[in-house]
Order: C-alpha cells, then structure tokens, then sequence
C-alpha cells in the first residue's frame, strides 16, 4: 500500500455547494472549483509520506486517490473505477459514475471523450463536483500508514496526525538514511557515521567515518615511541627518536672511519669504552691512507659530523691531525717530509692506544669485583629477610591474621571462570610450635555443589621444631573471616584435627599438598550481607590450638551450627 503526504493544508471538508442549480453561470462555477482545488488538494509524492519531496515532480504528476489503509475497509461506492483507489475530489458524470476529478479529466484526454464505465459519451464540462462523497470519504477512519504506529483517525485528520507521529520517518540531513522523527536527535548525534566531531587533540573537524583515518595522522595524537614506549605527541616523535630515545638503534660514531656496528642509544657508551682500540685502528688506517694516497686529510669533524668527545682518543686526533692553524692542506707543493710527520703522529697515536686498552682492563677487573661483592649483599639480604620472616611467623602464638588484599581483582577473575587460590604467609602455633599456612580457593561458578563458595583449608609446613613436636598434629582449629563492622559478626567455623590424615601429617617438602578444612566455608553472596570487605582487604583469621598427648583436651567455645550445606574436608 502506498502513502501520501501533503505540503499545501491539513485535509478538511469542502464546503463548496455550487454543484447543480446554483445561480452562477457554469463558466464561473468551473473557475471556483479549480481555484478552491488547487487551495485544497494536497500535493503527493507517489508511493510514500514525504515532505520534502520535489515541488517540480508534484506539479508534474497528477493526483490520484487517497492510497491509505481504511478501517473497516473502504466501500466499493467511494472506490475510484480507474485507480482503485479513495476517491480524491470526487466528482460526478452525467451518467451517475464517481471519479477522481485528476483521473477522468486525463482518461477523457487520452482514450477519448466517452465514460470509462459505461462508454457514453462524456466532456470535461459535463463533470460536477460530488461534495457528499468527499465529506463521507475525509470522515472515514484510517491507519497511520508509518510503521509502528497504532493510532487511528478520520482521513481529514491523517495530514495532521503525519506531522506529528513519532514514527514518522524522515531522512538524516547528514546521512540521508531514513530515520525515525523520534529517534533523529540521537541518530545525528549518536548514530550517524556522518556527524560532526572534533578532534580533543588538535580541534580539527571531520565526520565520524574518518575518525580512524585522523587519528592515524592527528599532529597532535598521543602515542607511544615504538623502541621505549614512551608516551609522546606524534609530531615529537621523529625528534625523539633522532635525538632522545634511549633505545633507538643508531649507528656508532665512528662509522665514518668504517666501525659497522649498530646498538640502542643507551648502549653507545659500553660500545664505545669496549671498542676505543678498534676506533683508534680503524682511524689510524684511515689517515694512513690519506698519506699514502696524497690525498688532502680533511678535517675529521668534517667527515665525521658524529664524533663526539665521548672517545678521548677521538679528541687527541683532532687536533693533531688538523694543526694549530686548522684543517692540514697539501697541494702538489707540499714539503716532502709531510708523510714521515704523518707516520709519526700515528706511532704516538698506538702509545696512546697501548696504556688506554692497560686501564680499561683495570676498570674492566674492578667492574667485576663489583659485581660479585653486589650480588654476595644481595644474597646476604634475602637472608635477613626470610630470618626476619621466620622470626615474625613465631610470634604468631597459634593465633594469625591474614590480610588478603585486593579481592576485588580475586572476585573478577572468579567471575570470569578463572581458578583463583591464594597462600598465606607461614605462621606458628608457638614457640615451639608447629608451622602451619592458610589455602583460599573462590569456586568458579560452574563448578559442581560448590559453585561461588569461599574453600579454607588449613596445611602444614616444614618448621624449625618439627624434630622437637609429637606428630601428628592434634588439637583444635578456629577459622574465621572477620567482619570489619561494628557488630563484629564474624563467620566462624571449628574443627578438630584428625590425626589419621595425611593433612596432619609430618612435611616431608616445604608445604604439605594435603590440606584440611571447608569446601563450602562461605557462598560469596553473603559477603554483601556483612562488612567482610573493607578498603579492598579481608581479614581471615586463625587460632589453632594444639593438644599433646600429655595434655588434657581443651573444648573450644560454643559456635552456632552451619546450614546443612556445610563440609569438613580433605583437600
């Protein structure tokens, strides 16, 4: 079904009534109606709803009828013989047929005068204006033809209802795709691959579409050195790189005089200090082959722009080669004695070379001297620490206090199915006293009866009294995770070591794989029932208290029951 969409007034009823008797000549009544027409009659584009159609193409092509869906359907009475459609300033023929005026006026200009009906004879003088079926035609119901909408009204109303419906579209004034009235100031300003947009960097304009292309070129774009990665602005990036970055691979200083060796900036120096006998070799037979060839030694900063005074021996050539007069020039004149200076120069130049190469092995010797007394500290240091470690485990008295941080980043990782385990640090029950550390396992969510619960498992772990402790361990184990408010509700759970497990077991290895406690300690929901995570950090704490054969069995307080979804396990 087609639409249409009129720029000339809303649809009304016509209330012209000059049909047939009136007193005005039939001349002057012709003129009346075509003038009111042409007032009335809204223009069409064919097929769909637009407003910004061309106003040429709607002069151009006449107007047929009313293409709109009627509910109930329209009668066959109003229907228009030649177009099949509404009739659309309905008009009458001598022989009592309806036509759309614009359709029987072109049918009698171009099949001939005569009724498309009944084929009698008929003129475009004998046509009359039907003015009761235009007033039933504008006052039946029909549809919005705009997709989405359910809204119904009379005919006369639709032009109206068409200017305002939310489900009207028109097209992008950027893009040109057909877009919905109500979604078109998010559609332009959102959506459309033609926006406008300004570059926060450089404030240029472009559309969306080449936002990737500017940002590959943008002056003033922030990216990263491809050798250090330092974040720069990329018009800064190829002095950075000529100049500044340390990693950027350069050639040696030297390579006027034929070192071939390329390294990172950073490098330069160690090059330069491990190869100076080779520079000095490679300019030597640089200048050996100016004297032997006659040819006029320019001066070495000339040659080479990118010697720098990093190379000591670099700076003694300099001036000896030049003179106290500058840059040596010899010409088909010059004195005979000038090669046996030249030769002389380059004797003095090995001496150097010869007591330079003595004190970079020293150096070389020393460095390494260095390093070995470095890492022995280094060693040293890693020592103390573990002692102090260890020290501070033995303070523990049975009782230790786990500060697992940064359990947002656990519960991701969780979230997202990957195993998540943490260790604590070792502590003791005493001194002496057995070591012990603490396991957390967050269950991913597909696993199987204990999906998104918090597992705590007790292990033992090699110590420096085992030799003086009765094995297996025995006694009684308080775990808890503490709540940081100020209620202080804390989940705990106790259990009693069972000496037939190999969890209680003396280590043979630094931490026994066997552990003992809760698959199922705590469903992860309830964290948010409680303050059990403050500032990032649980707080999960441990009280063990052993009991030796020679002891009498201490009873642990009373401690509400778990659910029945509780386990005491093995791992």
């Amino acid at each position: 079904m087609a639409c249409f969409d009129s720029s000339k007034g809303s649809l009304e009823e016509d209330s012209y009534e000059g049909a047939v008797g009136g007193e005005l000549s039939g001349c002057a009544l012709a003129m009346m109606e075509k003038e009111r027409e042409s007032l009335l009659s809204p223009s069409e584009n064919h097929g769909t709803f637009n407003s910004s159609s061309s106003s040429s193409f709607q002069a151009a092509t006449p107007l047929q009828g009313y293409d709109v869906e009627f509910d109930p359907s329209l009668e066959s009475k109003y229907e228009c013989p030649i177009c099949l459609m509404a009739l659309r300033n309905a008009v009458q023929t001598p022989c009592g047929h309806r036509f759309c005026k614009n359709c029987i006026e072109k049918s009698i200009r171009d099949t001939g005068q005569r009724c498309p009906v009944d084929n009698e004879m008929l003129s475009e003088d004998q046509l009359f204006p039907d003015n009761f079926a235009k007033r039933e035609i504008l006052s039946l119901t029909v549809r919005c033809p705009n997709s989405g909408c359910a809204d119904k009204m009379e005919l006369r109303h639709l032009e109206n209802h068409l200017a305002l419906c939310q489900f009207a579209t028109v097209p992008c004034p950027q893009c040109q795709q057909s877009v919905r009235k109500s979604h078109l100031e998010e559609h332009t300003t959102v959506e459309c691959q033609r926006r406008p947009m300004s570059c926060p960097d450089c404030v240029a304009s472009f559309v969306y579409e080449d936002r990737e292309l500017h940002e590959q070129q943008c002056p003033f774009a922030n990216v990263k050195c491809q050798y250090c990665e330092m974040d720069l602005i990329r018009d800064q990036m190829e002095s950075h790189c000529d100049t500044d970055c340390p990693k950027a691979p350069i050639a040696c200083n030297f390579s006027t005089f034929g070192c071939k060796e390329r390294m990172q900036r950073h490098n330069l120096a160690q090059h330069m200090q491990e190869f100076t006998q080779m520079h000095m070799r490679y300019m030597a037979e640089f200048l050996r082959g100016l004297s032997l060839n006659g040819t006029t030694p320019k001066s070495l900063w000339a040659l080479g722009p990118s010697v720098s005074s990093e190379d000591q021996g670099a700076a003694a050539l300099v001036p000896a080669s030049s003179g106290p007069r500058g840059p040596v020039s010899c010409s088909s004149n010059c004195a005979p004695s000038q090669p046996s200076e030249e030769m002389q120069r380059i004797r003095d130049m090995d001496g150097r070379l010869v007591k330079q190469d003595h004190q970079l092995r020293e150096l070389i010797i020393f460095k390494e001297t260095q390093v070995g007394q470095l890492a022995e500290l280094r060693r040293r240091v890693s020592m103390l620490e573990d002692t102090v470690r260890e020290l501070e485990a033995q303070q523990c008295r049975g009782i230790f206090i786990w500060r697992l941080k940064g359990f947002s980043a656990h519960l991701r990782n969780q979230e997202a199915g990957l195993p998540v385990v943490e260790h604590s640090p070792g502590f003791y029950t005493g001194c002496p006293g057995y070591k012990l550390c603490l396991r957390l396992h967050l269950q991913t969510p597909n696993a199987l009866r204990c999906s998104n619960y918090i597992s705590l498992f007790v292990h033992t772990m090699q110590g420096a009294f085992d030799a003086q402790l009765t094995w297996p361990l025995q006694g009684t184990i308080r775990l808890a995770i503490l709540d940081h408010g100020p209620e202080g509700q804390h989940h705990m759970e106790v259990m009693e070591t069972k000496p037939d497990l190999q969890a209680f077991q003396k280590p043979t290895i630094l931490r026994n794989p066997k552990g003992f406690g809760y698959v199922t300690f705590m469903h992860l929901h309830q964290l948010n029932q409680r303050a059990y995570v403050k500032d990032d950090t649980m707080l999960i704490r441990c009280e063990v208290t052993p009991r030796f054969d020679n002891m009498p069995h201490r009873e642990g307080p009373t401690v509400q029951p778990r659910g029945p979804e509780a386990s005491v396990s093995r791992d």
